[in-house]
């Protein structure tokens, strides 16, 4: 009777194991995946759908409409942050759309290294298409007591070779820019996987 007993414990256990594992798996599969194809390399992200989805429904939008096309990284940061999605090769601001709410207090996401999170001006609210790669743990720009913090809605998942390249761009001064790369940096194109 004793191992008839722990042989139905195991079972049940094996059984909540293979069911864990599929609940995980099926959610990894509603995280959307893109490809910033950019002039150093491909840089594959997966975001963050469910935890981050006014962010990452704002971002898929300009990445699907082919607004990334072209842009530069125009803020680049040895050991901190790479800054792209909002400027021509000339310096000129593309024109976006409206600006969204900040999910860093909702989303329980932080600015670990690899991550990626939505730039803003002050107004916390006022994110549109620019975003940042965290080239560190970035933790002073989480949201926490009487701070809003950057909104977090990806992670780079391949190609962290080639934002370490962009990340140790020589840089410059210039036409009211600081730390814009001497050569500029192109985001060529974004391929976008949707969730299933």
């Amino acid at each position: 009777m004793a191992v008839i007993n722990m042989f139905s414990i195991r079972a049940t256990l094996l059984a909540v194991l293979i069911a864990f594992s599929t609940s995980a798996l099926a959610q990894d599969n509603k995280n959307s995946i893109v490809v910033l194809h950019t002039s150093m390399g491909d840089i594959t992200i997966k975001l963050y759908d469910e935890k981050s989805p006014i962010t990452v429904a704002n971002f898929l939008g300009y990445a699907k409409s082919g607004f990334y096309d072209g842009t530069i990284f125009h803020r680049v940061i040895k050991r901190f942050a790479v800054q792209g999605g909002g400027f021509t090769e000339h310096l000129e601001e593309k024109p976006n759309g409206d600006p969204i709410v900040n999910e860093a207090k909702t989303s329980g996401l932080r600015n670990d290294r690899w991550t990626v999170a939505m730039a803003r001006t002050d107004d916390p609210n006022s994110a549109r298409s620019q975003f940042f790669i965290n080239m560190r743990m970035n933790l002073d720009l989480d949201a926490r007591a009487g701070k809003d913090g950057y909104a977090v809605f990806g992670e780079v998942i391949d190609g962290e070779f080639v934002a370490r390249e962009i990340a140790n761009s020589k840089t410059h001064s210039y036409g009211g820019f600081d730390d814009l790369p001497v050569e500029p940096i192109f985001i060529n194109s974004v391929t976008v996987k949707t969730a299933e």
